[in-house]
């Protein structure tokens, strides 16, 4: 994952990271006793923490090497210990409207189905519950800067940048989402009620160098205002978090 999250985390990444989960799980609404599913759980933080505020939280996850990950994760720390289940998202083996909430942070544009994984997240939670998703935006106000730059220094005779370019997908991802995409695939299966996007400028080049030689309380001040920013223009956004509830065909009466 080293061409596509950097590998320091700076303000920006430190900004754009926490934002990005604070708002996914606290999005689900969880309390003790709500039932969230974490949808590509991975190594289990999030599930975790839902786990840790009350839920009943469950993992889905595909990948055997991560799921024993998760539990081992789980077993280390002092929480309780989540649900967690190897499933594919698209087939997810649960009743119609068994969950609360269900989620899926920055992994929807790994699966190979996604629209039939919108659509089974939609069918597991019940007909007033959330679905919650968080996705990478490339068509973000960073991403088409960066490619114009690119563009006209190429057509100048300029050298062309070698390896990934932060506005090219990488090579494990089947879907190059924006903002009118993302609606359109999640509004098949859910009625989207909240949209909101999360950092401005992530992954620019240079722009985490820039941040680096301000003093710290510049770096977050400036970080936090383009965030803010970014709150209420979530088509320039670097991630776009969308919420919505399964429209009643995706649920059973």
């Amino acid at each position: 994952m080293r061409d596509v999250i950097p590998t320091g985390m700076g303000p920006d990444s430190e900004y754009l990271f926490a934002r990005m989960t604070g708002l996914t799980l606290a999005w689900t609404e969880p309390a003790p006793g709500s039932r969230i599913l974490d949808v590509a759980s991975g190594p289990g933080g999030d599930v975790r923490s839902l786990a840790a505020q009350g839920a009943l939280a469950v993992g889905v996850e595909p990948s055997s090497r991560m799921l024993g990950l998760a539990r081992s994760l789980a077993l280390e720390g002092e929480g309780p210990i989540p649900g967690l289940v190897q499933a594919w998202s698209d087939a997810l083996p649960f009743a119609d409207g068994a969950f609360d909430a269900a989620l899926c942070k920055g992994s929807l544009d790994h699966f190979d189905q996604p629209e039939a994984a919108i659509a089974e997240m939609a069918r597991v939670t019940r007909a007033q519950g959330w679905v919650v998703l968080a996705i990478a935006n490339f068509e973000s106000a960073a991403c088409r800067l960066a490619r114009g730059i690119d563009t006209l220094r190429e057509r100048a005779g300029g050298a062309i940048r070698p390896g990934r370019r932060m506005y090219d997908v990488p090579s494990d991802h089947f879907t190059r989402y924006d903002l009118d995409l993302m609606l359109q695939q999640a509004g098949r299966s859910l009625e989207v009620e909240r949209v909101e996007g999360i950092s401005l400028g992530w992954g620019f080049p240079g722009w985490g160098r820039v941040l680096e030689r301000l003093p710290d309380a510049a770096a977050r001040g400036v970080v936090q205002a383009l965030g803010a920013w970014a709150r209420r223009l979530p088509r320039h956004a670097d991630v776009v978090l969308l919420a919505g509830r399964p429209r009643a065909s995706s649920t059973s009466p």
